[in-house]
């Protein structure tokens, strides 16, 4: 692999570096939200602005695997340099971007870019400093999706209301181009003269099973796209069979994208399908929180901008907690502690909340999921790049960002179709409800804008009862969520004993005393043999 020279680097314009490279992509995810209304409003689009969020995930999610795995073959340092440029340039054509349909495209160009960036940004860290400090700064950098969570939607507020909708996508150049000026200059690698083999089959295969379960996904359960319409549950079919191609094609190839032998390491194993569980719980609580909140309590859409801080703000304290005892306890026990709280914030949230809960007690229970949630974003990197071979961390980190994100999409989807199934069922108590008006209202978001429902023309009375149902339904979404950190929780315990083990020295990490090798250390095989030394690769 290509190992960092740290002799030659100046590591504070590194960090610099991967933070403003990092809030940038991370800040991108939630200063869209804000603007929509403006930027529909400006450009039109109303039928298709979802994709503007869609696009954007789904590029990334393509991109993430490949680059990780480009990044372990040729060097962290010149496909981060990649991503931020790409970053930069679909943001200069999102500003410049006369329709919908034009957006759209420049957005998954954003997401390609984005794909390099999240992953990258933690193998750098990782290969950058000694075992005894990566706790620290895997919470630093944790605290990037909190900290940019928070600012995001009132940054988009504030800029889309004393300049234009335009700039919250030309912020990001001057923040790209210090990040690339910092790299470029402060971070070096050493050069690995070893002849590379790209698995174009497993790349065009993952590509085409993530672009089919995607677009599954987010048309399914549209106009024209039923569930158990033949264009959707084609989708489908196609996604399960490139799959399986993709698997044949890596247990033979000879540099394959993704080691499937990696996932034989119990630790690796756990921490991608907790990174599935919490990433859809966190887009279940981002999305549907703000909801209940502006319909319950009668605000508007910008009112409810920053409904989400005191999560995030739980989420940057975790992160940073969770960085700094992973060195001190096991993987598994703060995971535990981690997946215990979730699990009390979402009973919170789906058993005792209700409509006449106080905004100081629903603030409560958002701390409490933030608290649960934000550990993951530091320890899961660590426990994986931690159990893998040197050659490995790049596609190790990026599986990190992959399957979070996988679980977000997944998430929104099932609870969304839930949501929608148990509204409509609330919709139909209503005594002499028009079935047509049902049929309109979906899932009832709409209702939450005034100009819909003066559209609607509905009376007041029913407005109100129409927002209770919808109410409801939400409150049926979080009961169903605790199956999430309960889960989570099996696959916290199945880590074992392994941890992170810190050399009193100074150097990096070791195994206990009398064993072949800490759990944490393990081979890809998770056979509790120590992973093999690799030289130059």
């Amino acid at each position: 692999m290509n190992a960092v020279d740290a002799k030659r680097s100046n590591v504070k314009l590194v960090i610099a570096g991967l933070l403003l490279g990092l809030f940038m992509a991370a800040l991108d995810q939630t200063i869209v939200s804000t603007a929509m209304t403006t930027i529909i409003e400006k450009i039109g689009g109303f039928d298709k602005f979802i994709w503007v969020y869609s696009a954007y995930m789904i590029a990334m999610v393509v991109s993430t695997p490949i680059f990780g795995k480009l990044s372990d073959m040729y060097g962290r340092k010149r496909f981060f340099l990649a991503g931020l440029i790409l970053f930069m340039v679909g943001s200069i054509l999102c500003g410049t971007a006369q329709n919908m349909e034009q957006l759209i495209i420049y957005r998954a160009i954003q997401g390609i870019g984005g794909g390099a960036l999240m992953p990258i940004v933690f193998t750098i860290i990782f290969d950058l400093f000694p075992a005894e400090k990566r706790g620290k700064m895997m919470g630093l950098f944790g605290a990037v999706f909190g900290v940019s969570s928070v600012f995001g939607p009132v940054m988009g507020g504030l800029i889309t209301d004393n300049l234009s909708w335009r700039w919250i996508f030309y912020i990001n150049v001057p923040i790209g181009i210090l990040a690339v000026l910092f790299i470029a200059q402060a971070y070096h690698e050493q050069s690995n003269p070893r002849k590379q083999i790209i698995d174009w089959l497993g790349a065009i295969s993952l590509t085409g099973f993530v672009l089919t379960l995607m677009f599954g996904l987010e048309l399914g359960g549209s106009d024209g796209w039923a569930w158990d319409s033949a264009k959707t549950i084609s989708l489908f079919v196609a996604a399960g069979v490139l799959l399986i191609a993709f698997l044949f094609i890596e247990r033979s190839a000879k540099d394959p994208i993704i080691k499937l032998s990696l996932f034989k390491n119990k630790v690796v194993t756990s921490s991608m399908a907790i990174s599935v569980l919490y990433g859809g719980i966190m887009i279940a609580a981002a999305t549907y929180i703000p909801l209940f909140i502006q319909g319950v309590f009668h605000k508007t859409a910008t009112e409810t901008s920053s409904v989400l801080t005191p999560m995030m703000l739980g989420v940057v304290l975790s992160s940073q907690v969770g960085g700094r005892v992973v060195s001190k306890l096991r993987y598994r026990d703060v995971m535990v502690v981690s997946a215990l709280t979730l699990l009390v914030g979402t009973l919170l949230l789906g058993y005792v909340m209700d409509q006449e809960t106080s905004r100081l007690v629903i603030t409560l229970f958002m701390i409490i999921v933030g608290l649960g949630i934000g550990v993951s974003f530091s320890l899961l990197n660590i426990s994986t790049l931690n159990a893998v071979p040197p050659q490995y961390k790049g596609s190790a980190s990026s599986l990190i960002t992959f399957f979070r994100t996988i679980g977000s999409a997944l998430g929104i989807t099932v609870f969304g179709a839930m949501q929608k199934s148990a509204f409509q069922s609330g919709v139909k108590e209503i005594p002499n409800i028009n079935p047509e008006v049902a049929s309109q209202i979906k899932g009832g978001q709409a209702l939450l804008n005034p100009d819909i429902q003066a559209k609607l023309g509905l009376p007041a009375d029913l407005i109100s009862q129409l927002i209770s149902k919808l109410g409801d339904s939400i409150i049926f979404i979080f009961q169903w969520t605790i199956i999430l950190p309960v889960l989570a929780l099996i696959f916290a315990i199945l880590m074992g004993r392994a941890r992170l083990e810190v050399s009193k020295t100074g150097g990096g990490t070791h195994g206990a005393p009398g064993k072949p090798a800490a759990e944490g250390q393990q081979g890809p095989q998770g056979d509790g043999k120590p992973a093999p030394s690799f030289h130059g690769g």
